[in-house]
């Protein structure tokens, strides 16, 4: 199928994918949140519509859900505009979206997020979901950040040798993906460099628990200088890759 998106196919067209062997679904997972000031809130959602599309298509028996637009975001609400939901409340539409699922003959379903602040919720709803779903539908879901970063550090090292302007938002990588997937709405010229340590795992959770701003005040983490339409390709396709080998190690037959 040229369209993987279910929301642009006819009810028609998803039957027939379900009757002649699709099985799995992807469910991206985004945010509306700041982006410093030179890219839009959209950023999570945009970047998580092309990464679900590109996702699909490497397992090549795949369908795309709608994105999750707004996400866990607590920890961008010193900004104006950032949208936020609760946890439960992301698990919660995550467990709906399965169920629907499970009724329509869909039997895996691979959960990813373009927003690493969804990442504590993913790493626990697998197994929350699998209990209260099974034996209907394998729930397949990927958490890990530090798998994204080391991808964005490598593309911007190949790319452009700027690994280190790799922050983790609205930095070198994620202005790219923007560049690529929607440069109209990239302002470059008020791109500016923010927090400039290294992420790490210990630095993660201190934004995530004390919020951004107590770290960047311009709302960036890394530097955006050096940004491209080709270095945003390359972080899109490093990040599809692992995506589709972490769903691919975790298949189980279908019984």
């Amino acid at each position: 199928m040229s369209e993987l998106r279910i929301e642009r196919l006819t009810s028609p067209d998803i039957a027939d994918a379900i009757a002649r062997g699709t099985r799995t679904a992807v469910l991206p997972l985004g945010a509306t949140e700041q982006h410093g000031a030179h890219l839009p809130l959209s950023v999570d959602s945009e970047h998580a519509d092309r990464l679900g599309v590109l996702v699909a298509e490497r397992l090549g028996d795949a369908l795309v859900l709608p994105t999750v637009r707004i996400g866990c975001s607590a920890h961008h609400l010193g900004f104006a505009g950032t949208l936020s939901v609760r946890p439960e409340t992301l698990e919660a539409i995550c467990f709906d979206c399965c169920a629907s699922l499970v009724t329509h003959g869909f039997r895996r379903v691979l959960i990813f997020s373009a927003h690493i602040g969804n990442y504590p919720v993913l790493s626990e709803i697998g197994p929350k979901l699998a209990e209260r779903l099974l034996p209907g539908l394998d729930v397949i879901t990927f958490a890990d950040s530090t798998a994204v970063l080391d991808a964005w550090r490598a593309a911007a090292e190949r790319v452009a040798g700027l690994a280190g302007h790799v922050g983790g938002h609205a930095d070198v990588a994620e202005s790219s993906i923007m560049l690529a997937v929607r440069p109209d709405a990239v302002r470059g010229d008020r791109a500016a460099a923010g927090f400039s340590e290294p992420m790490n795992e210990q630095l993660l959770a201190k934004v995530l628990t004390g919020g951004v701003s107590a770290l960047s005040p311009n709302g960036v983490l890394g530097n955006p200088q050096g940004m491209s339409s080709d270095l945003g390709f390359a972080c899109l396709s490093g990040v599809a890759d692992r995506l589709a080998e972490h769903a691919k190690a975790s298949y189980r037959p279908l019984t």
